[in-house]
């Protein structure tokens, strides 16, 4: 053997290994549980969603011939997988379903849908949290009311956690909590995903029968990362009636049906969707136009989870830090109750 091998050796070469399930080397896919070295042998723990996957044989192939290649025919290589259920560590070891609402462009009311959505599925009886990866424009803070608070940490096994925040049932980060509100995020995007990954792995989210993502629009960096990295339940999408907010809403809807990287899409939530005057209960008026929704919904075959009207108080309680759902007297709680209750029945379906 030429020279001592270090564990950044091995690491270095394992990154030319690639799951082609997600389209990643295993090292950036977060794979690699662990390395051992001692002398000439070298045991390498792997990660995987299931051990019956046909690319467990073909990665395990693949890191015996790269670090021999690499490092030496001399080396003995141990390849051992792991699957992700039988590892049980981790803080999202115990999250049963990630849910990630999205939309195509901004200004839908996505983050309005999730943050209600999260206490509906909560109010429903379902242990709740919700991540905050709109890294540009982060706004649950707000709409939970801890704006300026941060959260706690914990050591575990050498390695500090963070603690999410709590408030209206469900457990709550947000890169916001780091970032002063007048600080401009000039960030390329490895930072984003490191931030982002940080948020979602370094985190004690403890048990959760949800974990609401709510995603940036658009499909950049973190949807990408999303959909290699983790493993989604299904996505819900965000739109406003316009012909316009559809279109991009299909762009982003269409990311996640691309091959190896199929991710169920649960249904489609219109926001904005028609005003009701007070005086008038029981009027409907379409500002933004009608129908497209249901063309959309109709072509990607998935259904229609609920149409929210505009209305001030939605705003008004976001604004505050309660959101509309917490006000039993209006009606629109009652349409995110169901709305909640149409993802668990689309989730149990798949």
């Amino acid at each position: 053997m030429s020279k001592f091998i270090t564990n950044h050796d091995v690491t270095d070469a394992l990154k030319e290994v690639i799951f082609f399930a997600k389209q990643n080397n295993i090292v950036d896919l977060n794979m690699i549980d662990d390395i051992q070295i001692k002398g000439n042998d070298v045991k390498i723990s792997v990660i995987f969603p299931k051990l019956d996957d046909p690319a467990v044989g073909i990665v395990y192939n693949s890191i015996v011939k790269t670090i021999k290649d690499k490092l030496g025919e001399e080396i003995n290589v141990e390849v051992k997988p792991i699957a992700e259920k039988d590892k049980g560590m981790g803080p999202l070891s115990g999250v049963k379903n990630i849910i990630a609402v999205i939309a195509g462009k901004g200004g839908v009311g996505k983050s309005t849908v999730a943050a209600n959505l999260a206490i509906a599925l909560s109010k429903t009886g379902n242990k709740v949290g919700i991540l905050d990866a709109d890294i540009m424009g982060p706004s649950v803070p707000i709409m939970f009311g801890v704006e300026g608070q941060q959260p706690g940490v914990i050591d575990r096994e050498g390695k500090t956690l963070m603690v999410p925040l709590e408030n209206h049932g469900v457990k709550i980060l947000s890169l916001g909590f780091f970032v002063q509100p007048n600080q401009a995020l000039m960030w390329r995007g490895s930072m984003i995903n490191n931030a982002f990954n940080q948020l979602m792995k370094d985190s004690e989210w403890g048990d959760l029968d949800f974990l609401v993502i709510d995603m940036p629009p658009g499909t950049g960096d973190i949807q990408l990362t999303l959909a290699q990295s983790y493993n989604i339940r299904g996505t819900v999408l965000v739109t406003t009636p316009q012909k316009i907010a559809t279109a991009d809403v299909r762009r982003a809807a269409m990311m996640y049906r691309q091959d190896k990287l199929t991710i169920p899409l649960l249904g489609i939530v219109e926001n904005m969707s028609y005003f009701t005057p007070e005086e008038y209960p029981d009027k409907k008026y379409y500002i933004f136009g009608k129908g497209a929704t249901d063309v959309l919904a109709k072509e990607l075959d998935i259904p229609v989870l609920g149409r929210i009207p505009i209305g001030e108080r939605i705003v008004e309680s976001g604004d505050g830090g309660t959101p509309i759902i917490l006000n039993e007297n209006d009606k629109t709680g009652a349409i995110f109750i169901e709305i909640a209750q149409k993802v668990q029945d689309e989730i149990n379906k798949l």
